[in-house]
């Protein structure tokens, strides 16, 4: 009994028993069995520290003995002074401003058009006028210099009209300016006609490292130097690579060469230094030309060689330069056109073998596939027209007349339809528009304006019978070729001068318009002006001294002005029978230096900075002004019927419109304002009374060049308030006025439930 339960306990501790013995037994297997003596030795000296105890925790044997190399120092720590390496400073590297430079790219192309003083203002600008919009570089040489200054060509005049001394200032000229940033140099005179889109593709097939000297090879005069110069008429197209084996010879040409004519003055130095003789073939390509007959027909000139022309010469007139042109585009315009239905023909027989057949050719071919709406929202609208009237209106009307760009985008349309529908119908039948039935057109963004036509269309036979029918058909004008247009510069860092007219009816809206334009400009320290123009008629200009109109006005600005000492608010007295725009500018503009620029404003204008930096933006020096267009409440009245006001008002539909009949917002610059000025003198010199029916809107439209910007500006607000309009104005611009009264009552469904009260209430 005693046994079992021994052996019961021995089971549940025996494992923990032979573990920690199992324990002991590894440890002492681990520790090392060299025998250390226990006693101190003469020579062993244990090492203490001043208070008698051990330095340190040491091993049995490591106790430091004193015949050992190192001492007890060694232990000390060392201190290593910091010394600071002298760095040289490093190099800068210059990283040039574009990729092309670093990588040694070069352009391809500079031309060079040899011109005189005499033909320059004739012939020489009807070059720039057919080749400057194909090709970057174009340079006009001449000897003499003209007097008139011609826009848009880059003239450069050696000031001597010795024909071989201005061939060599030409390459001079051009190794000087050119030989590092251009590949091919084209010369040619200005009684040549070139085509430049063939030129420019020539010189994109050849090789920029030959020495290449290309043109009509022409026979030396007396025929003793071997080889050849290229004739001048036709021009001649030289390689960089063949310029700068030149360049050390240029003096020795001059000096050494004797040659009546320039070109092969040029062609003999090429021979004479670089034995570059002229050819006009050059690794299968081409250099055609055509001489034309005097008093010859562009037009009718039929044959091959003419129609591969590089270039025509002589031309005789700008006329015919004109006439060439015409053609040449013409025949462009066509291969472009084959080249197109080319590759539909391929688009469609490639498209049979697809996966879903034919259906994967969209159409029309090559044309992006219409949007495809990922939620009713997406969907987009079709536009319902007739000949005469558009069932879509941009003021909400449910009907309006067919007018100006819409009436004769409709007119082109029918006319490219049924153009359409005879190429493909004769000559066996011949149809003629009757009617138009129905017509529908969409934007769609990915491909254009589509269109969708039901005509009724007379068809006659080859016979002479005729009867009607009606056909439908399905147009698409594409979107053309997206271009970046360069705009100047314009920085956000610009002082706008702010100028608010004031009536005696306006005096009431200050103190609100202060308060607001404070928060927004004054305490944002904003980089602008306030100025005010307070406008008197003769009476109250009389009794200013005694009932200022305007003192409360007055008082308000010293207070705001002593409220943010660093701010001034200058204001201009004038006095007039007949506010107008143009007269307030007037005075104002004289008061400013030339590059101010203006915000014309009204004092319920709400302005802030968003707004005050998209002015800056769209207000282009010299090329652009900007006419916001303001976003005004309705009237209160009526947009809030029984209802409570709101505190803020938001930019929906049922709080307000864009008043587009407004034209009182303006941002200009003072010298686009004077420039246009200056050019209604001569109007005004005949009727005095056009100041005071134009506004500023209708003066930049009819007298300047500028480019009108005018767009809805969400950041512009104006409260409702009822305009007095002025009917010394224009008729026109009376009307406007008149309009934005009636459009700013509300939006129509809020007027037609205030009608249906009414008459509810007239019942009852």
């Amino acid at each position: 009994m005693r046994f079992s339960a021994f052996i019961s306990v021995l089971r549940s501790f025996g494992p923990v028993i032979i573990g920690v013995s199992l324990g002991f037994t590894l440890s002492l297997l681990s520790l090392s069995w060299t025998e250390e003596a226990c006693h101190l030795d003469s020579s062993e000296v244990v090492s203490f520290g001043q208070d008698g105890q051990l330095k340190g925790a040491r091993k049995p044997n490591s106790i430091s003995i004193i015949n050992d190399v190192e001492s007890e120092e060694d232990f000390e720590p060392r201190i290593v002074p910091y010394m600071q390496v002298q760095q040289n400073p490093p190099k800068k590297v210059f990283r040039s401003k574009y990729v092309s430079s670093e990588l040694g790219m070069r352009e391809r192309l500079v031309v060079g058009v040899l011109t005189s003083k005499n033909t320059i203002n004739t012939l020489g600008v009807a070059v720039n006028r057919t080749i400057s919009h194909h090709l970057d570089n174009v340079i006009f040489f001449t000897g003499l210099r003209n007097r008139k200054v011609l826009h848009g060509m880059f003239v450069v005049s050696h000031g001597d009209e010795r024909l071989i001394w201005n061939m060599f200032q030409n390459i001079k000229y051009i190794l000087d300016h050119y030989v590092n940033d251009y590949d091919w140099f084209y010369l040619v005179q200005d009684d040549t006609y070139i085509e430049a889109d063939r030129i420019r593709s020539l010189v994109d097939h050849l090789s920029m490292d030959r020495e290449l000297y290309m043109g009509s090879p022409e026979q030396f005069i007396g025929g003793e130097t071997e080889g050849r110069y290229c004739f001048g008429g036709f021009g001649y197209l030289l390689s960089r690579s063949l310029l700068l084996r030149l360049e050390p010879f240029m003096e020795n040409c001059r000096n050494d060469i004797v040659s009546a004519r320039p070109d092969e003055w040029l062609g003999r130095c090429l021979i004479d230094y670089t034995n570059t003789s002229c050819v006009s073939e050059h690794e299968g390509l081409q250099y055609h030309h055509y001489k034309l007959k005097k008093n010859s027909d562009p037009s009718k000139e039929r044959n091959e060689q003419f129609n591969k022309a590089l270039t025509v010469h002589p031309v005789s007139d700008p006329e015919q330069m004109y006439q060439l042109h015409r053609y040449f585009t013409e025949l462009e315009l066509q291969k472009t056109y084959d080249e197109i239905a080319k590759l539909q023909a391929e688009i469609k027989n490639v498209s049979l073998v697809a996966f879903e057949g034919n259906r994967s050719a969209q159409w029309p071919i090559g044309i992006a596939p219409p949007f495809e709406p990922k939620s009713r929202f997406e969907v987009l609208k079709w536009e319902y027209f007739t000949e005469e009237e558009i069932y879509s209106c941009a003021d909400g009307s449910p009907k309006c007349e067919l007018i100006g760009v819409d009436r004769l985008d409709v007119a082109d349309v029918i006319e490219v339809a049924v153009r359409e529908l005879n190429k493909k119908y004769e000559p066996v039948l011949q149809l003629r528009k009757q009617q138009l039935i129905n017509g529908y057109r969409r934007f769609d963004p990915t491909r254009g304006m589509e269109y969708t036509l039901d005509l009724k269309l007379e068809v006659v036979n080859q016979k002479g019978y005729s009867h009607s029918i009606t056909k439908r058909v399905h147009l698409v004008r594409p979107l053309s070729r997206i271009e970046i247009i360069p705009m100047p510069y314009v920085t956000e860092a610009t002082r706008v001068h702010i100028i608010i007219p004031l009536t005696l009816q306006d005096r009431s809206y200050v103190n609100h318009f202060l308060e607001v334009f404070a928060s927004h400009a004054f305490e944002t320290n904003d980089n602008v002006v306030l100025t005010f123009l307070f406008i008197y008629d003769p009476v109250e200009a009389q009794q200013v001294n005694q009932n200022d109109i305007f003192a409360s006005v007055k008082t308000q600005i010293n207070a705001y002005e002593h409220k943010y000492p660093k701010v001034k608010i200058p204001w201009i007295s004038v006095k007039t029978e007949a506010p107008s725009q143009i007269k307030f500018m007037d005075i104002i503009s004289k008061k400013h230096p030339v590059d101010t620029l203006f915000f014309l404003a009204n004092v319920n204008t709400n302005t802030n900075t968003e707004f005050l930096n998209r002015c800056r933006m769209n207000s282009i020096n010299n090329w652009q002004v900007f006419f916001p267009i303001h976003f005004q409440d309705y009237k209160p009245d009526v947009a809030y019927h029984n209802q409570q006001l709101p505190v803020t008002v938001d930019l929906i539909k049922d709080a307000g419109h864009f008043d587009r009949r407004s034209y009182e917002e303006a941002c200009f610059y003072n010298s686009d304002y004077m420039t246009t000025r200056t050019r209604m003198v001569a109007d005004v010199q005949e009727n005095e009374d056009l100041l005071e029916t134009l506004d500023i809107f209708e003066m930049f439209v009819k007298y300047s060049d500028l480019h009108v910007f005018r767009a809805v500006e969400p950041a512009l607000h104006q409260k409702y308030i009822y305009q007095t309009c002025n009917p010394r104005l224009s008729e026109d611009i009376y009307h406007r006025c008149v309009q934005s009264n009636l459009e700013g009552l509300g939006s129509r469904s809020q007027l037609a439930m205030l009608l249906f009260e009414q008459e509810q209430g007239n019942r009852t």
